[in-house]
């Protein structure tokens, strides 16, 4: 499994073709996940279903010749661990019914158990593992300390996370409190997803691109850099991907932190990337989501321009610059993946 293309990519080691997998490739525009998601009865019951999440995972393995399955969960298991109660209503998203407002409300919060208060998580990473037998490694993830946060001050999705800026300003001090105290957890709960048997790991930085230039230093990169050394020592040899969405101008403190990739958007070009990065990092991406929606034709040109964009180097993974999106035609990302492996092949 350590000669996986995909796991090559990540050390930027030569490999027979690009590798790819896809940001919530088991999701909504796949017909048998949600068939699964209404037997589970709530988003929630899927997540914490060992046996449903391992099926859901698997889903785009059987249907797609995919180079990584990527676990089903959700960001917000840690802090529902932490006991602010996760709900996720459909068509509205995601809600926390205990949001941490105070520096009292921080001061309760605990680091959780992995493998007890997150146990169900653990045991679909076993699972997992098992099922896959070898075909593909599979990548564990988490949510990064600053979106994270944004959830917990806010108590649901917003447009500006006003209330977690507010915070920032006003209290730092309690806001980085609050930030330490989700890194301690993302990196125990992203080393214990090793030892259960993830190969690769991954965090998502949604809304890092929402922070100022010094805002992002202080508040979202630094607690990055906690992780990404946790891990190293933690859990060695296993690789970090870091995507920050939108924090384009921190690639190259990013690639600083230790991890072994960043994961890029789509407003930035992997040629740009790359030239700023050099050979430091691998670079996964950035193939904008809704290329999906345009004929094959295009979709295959718009493959082969990211692959050239990246060029004949090590250390491409390729995906799209954020998740697919519920209303693709599977039959489309079918035509992207065949291109990618196609049309870099060598």
């Amino acid at each position: 499994m350590e000669d996986h293309r995909f796991l090559r990519a990540l050390r930027r080691e030569p490999v027979d073709c690009t590798p790819v997998w896809i940001m919530r490739q088991a999701g909504r525009y796949l017909p048998e996940y949600r068939s699964t998601r209404a037997r589970a009865g709530s988003f929630v019951n899927l997540c914490k279903t060992p046996e449903l999440a391992c099926e859901v995972t698997l889903q785009p393995i059987a249907r797609f010749p995919l180079d990584a399955a990527i676990l089903f969960s959700d960001i917000l298991t840690i802090p529902d661990a932490m006991g602010l109660g996760l709900s996720v209503e459909e068509g509205v998203g995601p809600r926390l019914a205990r949001p941490v407002r105070t520096r009292a409300d921080i001061d309760r919060l605990g680091v959780p158990d992995p493998e007890t208060d997150l146990r169900y998580v653990m045991d679909a990473v076993r699972l997992i593992r098992r099922e896959l037998d070898g075909k593909v490694p599979l990548i564990g993830f988490a949510g990064s300390p600053w979106t994270l946060a944004c959830y917990m001050i806010e108590g649901e999705g917003s447009a500006s996370f006003a209330r977690a800026k507010a915070l920032a300003w006003d209290e730092p001090a309690t806001m980085h409190k609050l930030l330490d105290v989700v890194a301690r957890s993302v990196a125990r709960y992203l080393a214990a997803q090793a030892a259960a048997g993830a190969q690769a790991l991954m965090v998502f930085d949604t809304w890092g691109g929402l922070l100022a230039p010094d805002m992002f230093r202080e508040f979202s990169l630094r607690y990055l850099a906690q992780i990404a050394q946790t891990i190293q020592r933690d859990a060695p040899g296993v690789p970090l991907i870091l995507f920050s969405k939108g924090a384009n101008s921190h690639l190259e403190a990013l690639a600083d932190t230790g991890c072994a990739a960043l994961g890029l958007d789509w407003t930035i070009g992997l040629d740009q990337a790359r030239n700023r990065v050099g050979n430091h990092v691998a670079l996964q991406g950035n193939l904008d989501p809704a290329v999906l929606h345009a004929r094959p034709a295009v979709i295959r040109d718009e493959v082969k321009k990211a692959l050239d964009s990246f060029g004949p180097h090590p250390g491409h993974v390729f995906n799209l610059g954020h998740g697919i999106t519920p209303d693709v035609d599977p039959a489309h990302l079918g035509v992207l993946i065949d291109a990618v492996h196609e049309l870099s092949a060598h």
